[in-house]
């Protein structure tokens, strides 16, 4: 590959050691390509079931009386994610946003939300009130108690039992890390936390955040008791295709109300157009599969190749994979800023561009960004991000195809290592510099 990478700048030790991690990796990657093979057949099924054909792709406008392609594609979801009802709809802006459909539609003033997983990521914060917002749960009268994870990431069964009161409504359960160190959880995990909380509370309800997750494993946390699953579009059920939109399954009772909460009280999911993005949504859906091994298969190379360096990666390139989120705890601003400009330098779309650290809406620190996405803050696709803090981690997902994500992996590499802030076992520069 030496002779295709260096019209990209890759220096022929950074490749060399990059094609020595990947080829240890060929026995993990057939568990993943197992694991996806299962979950296009269970998608597959779920169109074949409802008899999608070329009329649900028409794009309806208006208030969307009869959209029969929307109509399928949520009963798509529905049966994928083995649910009792869908809301799927581009008017769902984000992940945050569906998270705050499924929250507020939920809750009611005097309710307590719980998460039994620690604090929650940056941009729920606001939307439950930690930092004050105008419309967030707080301001409504919805309080909020948090159970804190153990150092080794387990649950503290004794403080998540303590804190269920005959008070708390809801319990919500992020999969996925955020921008915290801590394992991702996997579906047997959010199993056991669902049943022990139903137990404390049979009418509890439990909301799952399953952003990055889809697709992961042949499971999902609806099948494990969740009443609501709750995720984003344009991360990995979109498939890179999908141009916006968010999903949440569940029991027909929770998405009702989510469906009223997003359009209003007695329209609920007979309104909302969807105009021209349906194919895409069908499309990028049936793929999914596909395009979240090739971003497990960059995930578990990064933490390969940054873990033999010596760098804290979480989880490990040998660890079960639960999400597509890999996380290198760099330890320093500049590897950090390094890192993402390797990223983006590997982008189809804003390839030239520099990024920079700077304050984002709902982020309390400066954040670096790095993504040339052809779907704007599509995290399905190539993406890292982190905020400068310590101990200056960067999060790195997505890759639309496996080959993409090492791409993105080894230009990582190489804008550390041109820097020298790192050594590579193979000679060359790093050796020179160590000498």
């Amino acid at each position: 590959m030496e002779r295709f990478y260096a019209p990209f700048g890759v220096s022929p030790e950074v490749e060399r050691y990059c094609a020595a991690a990947a080829s240890s990796l060929r026995e993990t990657f057939d568990g993943i390509d197992a694991v996806a093979e299962r979950n296009q057949a269970k998608v597959l099924l779920a169109m074949q079931k409802n008899r999608v054909d070329a009329g649900c792709f028409a794009g309806t406008t208006g208030y969307g009386y009869d959209d029969v392609g929307r109509d399928t594609l949520e009963r798509v979801y529905a049966d994928t994610f083995h649910t009792q009802s869908a809301l799927v709809r581009p008017q769902l802006v984000c992940g945050t946003h569906a998270l705050a459909v499924a929250l507020s539609a939920n809750l009611l003033p005097g309710d307590e939300l719980l998460s039994p997983v620690g604090k929650p990521y940056d941009t729920l914060e606001e939307v439950i009130g930690l930092r004050p917002s105008p419309c967030s749960l707080a301001e409504y009268g919805v309080t909020y108690a948090q159970a804190d994870l153990l150092p080794d990431g387990g649950f503290d069964w004794q403080a998540i039992e303590k804190a269920i009161t005959p008070r708390t409504k809801l319990v919500t359960i992020q999969r996925s890390k955020g921008y915290a160190l801590r394992p991702t959880l996997s579906v047997a995990q959010i199993g056991e936390l669902i049943a022990f909380c139903k137990r404390k509370k049979p009418d509890v309800l439990c909301m799952v955040d399953n952003c990055y997750g889809e697709f992961v494993e042949e499971t999902e946390p609806s099948d494990v008791g969740a009443d609501m699953v709750v995720g984003s579009l344009i991360k990995n059920p979109g498939g890179g295709l999908a141009p916006i939109g968010g999903y949440i399954c569940g029991t027909k009772a929770c998405v009702d109300r989510c469906a009223y909460r997003l359009s209003a009280p007695g329209l609920g999911q007979e309104v909302g157009a969807s105009l021209d993005v349906k194919t895409s949504l069908y499309q990028g859906f049936f793929l999914a599969p596909e395009v979240v091994a090739g971003a497990l298969k960059g995930a578990i190379f990064a933490a390969k190749a940054y873990g033999d360096l010596g760098f804290r990666v979480l989880p490990e390139s040998g660890e079960a994979r639960h999400d597509i989120i890999q996380a290198i705890e760099l330890g320093d601003p500049d590897k950090l800023v390094a890192f993402c400009r390797g990223i983006q330098a590997a982008a189809p779309v804003d390839s030239y561009v520099t990024p920079v650290p700077a304050p984002m809406p709902g982020y309390d620190a400066p954040v670096i960004m790095a993504a040339g996405a052809f779907v704007q803050g599509s995290s399905i696709e190539l993406s890292a991000d982190g905020p400068l803090r310590p101990p200056y981690a960067v999060y790195f997902q997505g890759g639309l195809s496996w080959h993409h994500a090492k791409l993105g992996i080894v230009l990582s590499l190489q804008k550390l290592w041109e820097r020298n802030l790192i050594s590579l076992p193979l000679g060359g520069k790093a050796a020179r510099s160590a000498g």
